[in-house]
């Protein structure tokens, strides 16, 4: 049975990592490790010789190498949903702290203590009208960003009878579904902002959402409206914010990424990036990376990858040898390896491919030992990125 050499990042809550069966070993001094577990430390791919698979215990993959990894045949994880309900949960709570002026009633009350007891009563009284606030009933809230936590958020909105409305450049189907009849799909950015009285950011990090929020972007949302950003710090350009706060453009920036230039200012409200920060979101994020990276490691199987298809098959009984073989996308592949294995004489008892347009992804399973001369013909092929043999012990699973 083959060993594999996993490498802890972070703290990974132990309700994921007590999943590990005596084929893993883990460590945080592994040097050459087959797979990675983290949650927000740095990943240089490169940087690991064996590394098959990385795994981040949470939605964003900024901080790792996703095309470096690409390249090098590294299956790139990370855990969808897991943490919805953390920052669903933190994000409703904190437009209703602004709206109805909760931090600045509760800073007030603080004062307080400074009174005689029997002037505090009459103090309350006095001042209260100062933090009167608006309902988010009835107000426009546009979602920017339909997956887990965008759906969750536009239902949320819904069940609190707001007008709500979603905008996703690249729906998935899957989560589009799950909307409620009440939340309106907006066809273009524009529609969905420009009458909102509530943004919420909800997208990933990547190359064409950095700085998305610019000055452009804020001065196509309607005056005075609040923005919120639980996604990733750098997709909003701050000086544009500070620019429309100063001009009354924005009336307030809620924000989970605090920055020098923030903190401190009066129409912002801050906090520690907390959105995932739950023991339920830690103990989810740490079960689902947890299973993923075992999967693939030992069948090849594939779920909730950033850079490869996902593939899932099981292998039969008689199955002993499993070539994993991952190319890029071009036409032709699945010929070639058939071809080179049939010209040995080999077997094929199931053959399964998927593609993202990107990359092409097959698991060959055979009932025989492969030999690695057979290997070598099918990886010196220039379009292959990347090739791997798990064998079985003809044991059932399950």
């Amino acid at each position: 049975m083959t060993t594999y050499r996993l490498k802890k990042l972070n703290s990974i809550a132990r309700k994921g990592l007590a999943q590990l069966s005596k084929q893993f070993t883990i460590s945080e001094e592994e040097t050459d490790p087959h797979g990675i577990l983290v949650r927000s430390s740095p990943v240089d791919t490169d940087a690991y010789p064996s590394l098959l698979a990385v795994a981040r215990a949470g939605a964003g993959v900024n901080t790792i190498t996703v095309d470096k990894a690409t390249e090098r045949g590294i299956c790139v994880f990370n855990t969808p949903g897991a943490n919805a309900n953390a920052v669903v949960d933190l994000v409703f709570p904190m437009i209703g702290v602004w709206q109805r002026n909760i931090y600045k009633g509760i800073s007030f009350c603080e004062s307080l203590r400074e009174l005689e007891a029997d002037k505090v009563g009459k103090e309350v009284e006095r001042r209260k009208a100062a933090f009167r606030g608006v309902e988010i009933a009835g107000k426009t809230l546009a979602v920017i960003g339909l997956g887990q936590i965008g759906v969750r958020l536009a239902n949320g909105g819904a069940h609190r009878y707001m007008r709500v409305k979603g905008f996703d450049p690249k729906p998935v189907m899957a989560n589009i579904h799950m909307l409620l009849p009440e939340v309106t799909i907006a066809p273009t950015l524009t529609d969905a902002i420009g009458d909102a009285d509530i943004v919420s950011l909800h997208v990933p990090l990547i190359d064409k959402t950095r700085g998305m929020v610019n000055r452009e972007f804020i001065a196509r949302m309607k005056p005075g409206a609040l923005l919120v950003n639980y996604a990733r710090g750098p997709i909003v350009d701050v000086d544009a914010v500070l620019e429309a706060l100063e001009s009354g453009q924005l009336v307030g920036y809620i924000c989970d990424f605090p920055n020098e230039k923030l903190i401190g200012h009066e129409k912002v409200l801050l906090t520690p990036h907390l959105g995932a920060s739950t023991t339920e979101s830690e103990e989810n994020c740490s079960l689902m990376a947890v299973r993923e990276l075992v999967n693939y490691l030992s069948y090849g199987n594939i779920t909730n990858s950033v850079n490869f298809p996902n593939i899932e098959t099981i292998p039969a009984d008689q199955v002993k040898t499993r070539l994993i073989v991952i190319n890029r996308d071009v036409p032709g592949m699945i010929a070639f390896i058939s071809n080179v294995l049939g010209g040995h004489g080999i077997n094929i008892a199931s053959f399964k491919n998927e593609s993202n347009g990107t990359i092409g992804y097959n698991i060959i399973d055979m009932e025989a030992a492969v030999d690695d001369g057979v290997i070598d013909e099918i990886r010196v092929n220039d379009n292959v990125i990347r090739t791997r043999t798990i064998t079985f012990k003809n044991e059932p699973i399950g």
